[in-house]
């Protein structure tokens, strides 16, 4: 027997009535915008903000993160199919022939990408605040949403590890694998919980939110080193770009770490 891995076979079905089930992975994302609703609840109240302010923002959030991670995906990690199926994209089914598929392929750096420009609509329209203010916020919810993602990129065995040539390690059965694989993604529900801890603490216990950026910026560098080291141990999601010295995630967190230590100590931004 083999102490040192674990055997991964989760029914990614939570739960199943006739042709209509729930899974784990969209009850993950239900269950991350819940939390960060009620995070930036709290944040509100504690800035006397008014809570009617957060039905826009719940949608503002909402959309730009599926349509951005969706996008995102096709453009950094599938562009062919982009090209050959664009109307398919934004759908949650293939077309010819016709076959639910769900909301399959999500990029964060997509969805981050959106995230900011929702938000700069949200401020602008609704809030009537720098749009720095609400992201050195909003951050705080992004965090933690991101560690029931990757809950549910384990439960669906997405997004898996390289093989670690050794007994430890997780055999993801639902691959058809025998092999022990680096668990990814507790690496990163690791790292995002401790970037949210750091930022709710320096949200919370110091006087950085009153820096516009700040927060910001601290959360780009954090979650985004985090994902840049987890994708060491990860297998390339393109195939064609396995010999590169850095993978896709690599290159496309490296703007955004640079753009967080920016914020963070060159941005001469007013006070909030």
């Amino acid at each position: 027997m083999n102490f040192l891995s674990i055997v991964w076979d989760p029914n990614i079905e939570l739960v199943k009535i006739g042709p209509l089930s729930i899974r784990y992975y969209s009850l993950m994302f239900v269950i991350a915008f819940l939390a960060g609703l009620h995070i930036m609840k709290m944040i509100y109240k504690n800035e006397k903000v008014s809570t009617d302010l957060l039905d826009p923002l719940f949608i503002y959030t909402v959309l730009a993160t599926l349509i951005g991670a969706r996008l995102g995906h096709f453009l950094f990690y599938d562009f062919e199919f982009l090209m050959s199926h664009p109307l398919e994209v934004l759908l949650p089914f293939k077309l010819n022939p016709f076959e639910f598929t769900g909301y399959q392929g999500l990029a964060s750096h997509g969805a981050a990408i959106a995230v900011i420009i929702a938000m700069y609509l949200y401020s602008k329209k609704v809030l009537h605040k720098p749009v720095l203010w609400i992201l050195d916020r909003i951050v705080l919810s992004v965090a933690f949403g991101g560690i029931f993602i990757r809950f549910g990129n384990l439960m669906n065995s997405e997004i898996v590890g390289k093989p670690t040539n050794s007994d430890y390690g997780f055999i993801f059965k639902q691959l058809g694998e025998d092999f022990p694989r680096h668990p990814a993604q507790i690496y990163e529900i690791v790292g995002y919980i401790i970037t949210f801890a750091i930022l709710w603490y320096v949200y919370w216990k110091t006087d950085k939110k009153d820096k516009l950026g700040y927060i910001f910026g601290l959360f780009m560098v954090l979650l985004w080193s985090v994902r840049f080291i987890a994708e060491f141990f990860k297998d390339g999601q393109v195939a064609s770009r396995e010999d590169w010295v850095l993978n896709t995630g690599q290159l496309l967190s490296i703007p955004f770490i640079l753009s967080g230590f920016y914020f963070m100590y060159f941005f001469k931004g007013k006070k909030a």
